[in-house]
């Protein structure tokens, strides 16, 4: 029977400051308590699988038999982004932080973006993306000037109307920042931001967002097992995060609940090798917006996903549960990412039913247990626990 392996990746679904949380402005941040008491929080089978019954995980109390092993990690990259932590959890380590820009790109890089686009530039400042077009959209349409802003994370925003720019023209130029920004400017994404509407009141992004990503610096668990010849299906924002590398087969959503359908499809589908699925709403939508009642909704709502997901489980699957970064809604200092250990929820058939692997270092745990499971050879940076797991 062909092996297969889900790793879902629940987006910013921390567990508690890391113990270097102060080197990131973070100490106090824990996005599971803030949100793991709220009355929108309703997750029997995250629990089941051991989610409270981490270490340091006391926001609720612990499952008396959990269906699976489990472990929080610690990130050793220099970083708390998406892509950095995406990258680590696919065995290659950051040792130096992707660029941010919290006073806006250098008068250069501007500059260089208006040559290349013969257009001119709006807000060049860290902004949140709806509220961008509030302040800057009607210029933009007056003017035709692109509105180029960032965030927290490492990215390029290009935002720009669909009867302004189109939407392919808008990728061109997206295009051309990628191969523009490297070096010390390499940022993680460039973002290309369609939107449309009339005016500031009304104006709304379209799901015609695309990223292009910066290429991974090493090979990743995606090129190890599509090289083998496995498959590699991507879910969500995993292909643009690894500039689609190694992905054989990709599906796009439009958030969580689309991610978490197709999930369930692909558990009734044969392959053999990798489902990777991000569910990006957690942070999208209510970990940067701090809003606690709708990250503990989403949470339930996947939750039930699991309940669904977990009897669709063949004898040689193996499900492993995790997260690339925090993002507590209950943390008032910024709207930032925050540098917490994350969780490793993992079950299926060979799997030892309620071991605590304690802390492990390093998110590229998952990428060398993975290759083991699916019995592939890999040279990745992470602890292959599938010794210590198996029954």
């Amino acid at each position: 029977m062909a092996k297969r392996v889900f790793v879902v990746v629940l987006d910013s679904f921390g567990v508690g400051q890391a113990p270097d949380a102060a080197d990131f402005g973070d100490c106090g941040a824990n996005t599971l308590r803030s949100i793991a008491q709220n009355q929108n929080f309703h997750c029997p089978n995250l629990t089941r699988m051991g989610l409270f019954n981490l270490d340091g995980a006391d926001a609720l109390l612990p499952d008396s038999a959990p269906i699976g092993a489990f472990a929080r990690l610690r990130e050793c990259s220099r970083g708390k982004d998406t892509t950095i932590g995406h990258w680590e959890i696919a065995g290659v380590e950051s040792t130096t932080p992707l660029p941010t820009y919290p006073n806006g790109f250098p008068p250069e890089i501007i500059r260089e973006f208006e040559h290349i686009t013969g257009r001119g530039v709006l807000c060049n400042r860290p902004y949140s993306g709806t509220q961008v077009l509030r302040d800057y959209g009607e210029e933009h349409l007056r003017t035709g000037a692109l509105i180029v802003y960032t965030s927290a994370d490492s990215v390029f925003q290009v935002a720009a109307h669909e009867s302004v720019v189109p939407v392919e023209q808008l990728y061109e130029y997206c295009r051309a920042a990628r191969a523009m920004l490297t070096g010390k400017h390499g940022v993680g994404r460039v973002i290309a931001r369609p939107f449309e509407g009339t005016c500031a009141e009304d104006f709304r992004r379209t799901a015609r967002r695309h990223d292009f990503s910066l290429t991974p610096p090493a090979p990743t668990m995606l090129d190890v097992l599509s090289g083998a010849g496995l498959d590699v299906l991507a879910v969500g924002k995993i292909r643009d995060i690894f500039a689609g590398r190694g992905v054989t087969e990709h599906f796009p959503t439009s958030g969580n609940a689309e991610g978490e359908q197709t999930l369930l499809q692909l558990a009734q589908r044969d392959f053999h090798g990798l489902a990777f699925v991000n569910l990006v709403d957690f942070d999208m939508l209510y970990g940067h917006r701090r809003n606690i009642d709708g990250y503990a909704r989403a949470a339930s709502a996947f939750d039930q996903t699991l309940g669904q997901l977990l009897p669709l489980l063949r004898a040689d699957d193996l499900l492993m549960i995790t997260a690339d970064h925090g993002c507590d809604p209950g943390f008032l200092r910024s709207t930032d990412h925050t540098r917490e250990y994350v969780p490793l929820l993992m079950c299926g058939e060979s799997v030892r039913a309620g071991l605590n692997l304690g802390t492990i270092n390093g998110f590229g745990a998952v990428a060398a247990t993975v290759c083991g499971w699916l019995g592939v050879s890999a040279e990745l940076q992470g602890e292959n626990l599938l010794p210590r797991i198996l029954q």
